[in-house]
């Protein structure tokens, strides 16, 4: 008889914080730090909670304070409105914040993590404080994970979390649609517009399956920020960290302690509190978000036992080993040029940006066509940008050209504010203009207020001798048919 397989590997230690030796998922019911560093963030949370919930509602120079329109490709950031045509201005905004993230790693570590980031921001003082009123707390919901998923108390849970995540997608979707248009399909029927409702739906499952049940997973597995730290930092970067050289040997003695015996009693308080599921004690993990649970914790044990606060505290990796501390270094002198480079230069484009943005392009479908008297017809589309805060009308002009005449069927072309338009207009030329098939001419826009900027285009048309009839005498005029 064939041997029996043989049985998988045991794992001799926890690889990730939320996962068992038996490969099953680990519930993480972190116990509640009211301390200094928990107020603060508190604080600061609430306000960030506000400041989403109000965004949509606010304009700025008429225009939505953030409105990201994909299908359009039309990105409205602190009024003002980013087009495809600005691909530059959206490269050096994108730089810029990235920069600005190296920068702000560098100096005080993962405080994005545990200080504004939706994820902790929401789960650490909406999500899980709901949990705790509806659970009783860490040991209160350890019960329920033994008496099985489907408790009353657990139900209700999860009743109320669906509504907040609800109210979250229809906030989260305001900044792609623009409130306006989320308070017309709130008042109609879903039938009538299935898409956008199907989005709204998707946006809610995600939001709840993530509070509900991802959870911190989402900072430990998901996340990149977290593995980036690696690189990000360095050891003069601020963390929260375990003082080790006075903390250890921890023991577990709080009278009648060891001369040699540091002040860690070993009590698992900072384990027990954090979000996370790791011990600070075994140094900076990628893992741990920086939330200074651990630091409120320790402070309160340290407390009460007599001994001064900070056993955990925010420092840097070569301040807890003793060693000294360097304000000036290479991260914190380069990536501060380079963010004043990137921002000048996005406030330069910015303030030499045109108010309307002019576009040529050649028309769709043959190049040219020649009426039967010689003359040859070049289709053009004329896309305009308005950037202003009026709506213009834009006239479209040939310059200095005598011979070439210009039909436009919606000439001015008018422009909404913050708004594009296109039309398509035609050029008549002699045929013996042409010279090897090219003639180059000069466009010029104008609306009258201040805007006037000329463009050149290349016109093309037949490569023979003027005089040779011409081959598609049957094409059409644009008065006849066009």
């Amino acid at each position: 008889m064939p041997s029996a397989p043989p049985a998988p590997p045991q794992a001799q230690q926890r690889v990730l914080s939320t996962l068992n030796v038996d490969g099953s998922r680990r519930w993480l019911r972190p116990k509640l730090s009211t301390g200094a560093f928990w107020r603060r963030r508190r604080v600061v949370a609430y306000g960030l909670m506000l400041v989403f919930f109000l965004i949509p509602y606010l304009r700025m120079n008429g225009r939505p304070l953030v409105l990201l329109d994909i299908p359009r490709r039309e990105f409205t950031i602190f009024g003002y409105t980013f087009l495809p045509t600005d691909t530059l201005l959206f490269m050096l905004l994108l730089m810029s914040i990235a920069i600005a993230i190296f920068l702000l790693t560098a100096l005080v570590g993962r405080a994005w993590c545990g200080w504004a980031c939706p994820q902790t921001v929401y789960m650490e003082f909406l999500f899980r404080p709901i949990e705790r009123l509806f659970e009783g707390g860490a040991s209160g919901s350890t019960r329920l994970d033994k008496a099985g998923r489907f408790q009353p108390r657990r139900l209700a849970k999860h009743a109320v979390y669906l509504v907040l995540a609800l109210f979250l997608a229809h906030t989260f979707l305001a900044y792609f649609v623009g409130i306006e248009q989320l308070v017309q399909w709130v008042q109609r029927s879903p039938l009538e517009h299935p898409t956008s409702f199907l989005i709204m739906a998707g946006t809610t499952a995600a939001i709840f399956l993530d509070f509900a049940w991802f959870r911190e997973q989402t900072c430990i597995l998901a996340c990149p920020y977290g593995r980036l730290q690696s690189v990000l930092l360095d050891r003069q970067s601020l963390i929260v960290g375990y003082d080790p050289r006075r903390g250890e040997p921890r023991s577990l003695k709080v009278k009648g302690r060891a001369a040699d015996a540091g002040d860690c009693i070993a009590c698992g308080a900072c384990v027990l509190t954090c979000p996370t599921g790791i011990d600070i004690r075994d140094g900076l993990q990628m893992e741990c978000i920086h939330c200074t649970q651990c630091a409120d914790a320790c402070d309160a044990i340290m407390e009460r036992v007599g001994k001064p606060k900070g056993l955990i505290r925010y420092s840097s990796r070569d301040a807890l080993e003793g060693l000294g501390v360097h304000l000036l270094r290479a991260r914190v002198i380069l990536y501060p040029l380079a963010l004043v480079l990137a921002l000048g230069l996005l406030g330069f484009n910015l303030g030499t940006k045109a108010v309307a943005d002019v576009t040529l392009l050649r028309g769709i479908g043959a190049p040219f066509t020649r009426e039967p008297g010689g003359r040859v017809i070049n289709q053009v589309r004329v896309r305009v940008a308005n950037r202003g805060h009026a709506d213009r009308a834009y006239l479209l002009e040939l310059v200095d050209a005598e011979e070439i005449t210009l039909v436009a069927p919606q000439n001015p072309l008018p422009v909404a504010a913050g708004k594009m338009a296109q039309t398509s207009v035609f050029v008549m030329v002699p045929a013996g203009e042409f010279e090897h098939g090219e003639l180059h001419v000069r466009f010029r826009v104008s609306d009258g207020k201040g805007f006037a900027e000329e463009l050149p285009y290349e016109l093309v048309g037949p490569a023979e001798s003027a005089e040779e009839p011409a081959d598609d005498a049957g094409a059409e005029s644009p008065g006849e048919g066009s």
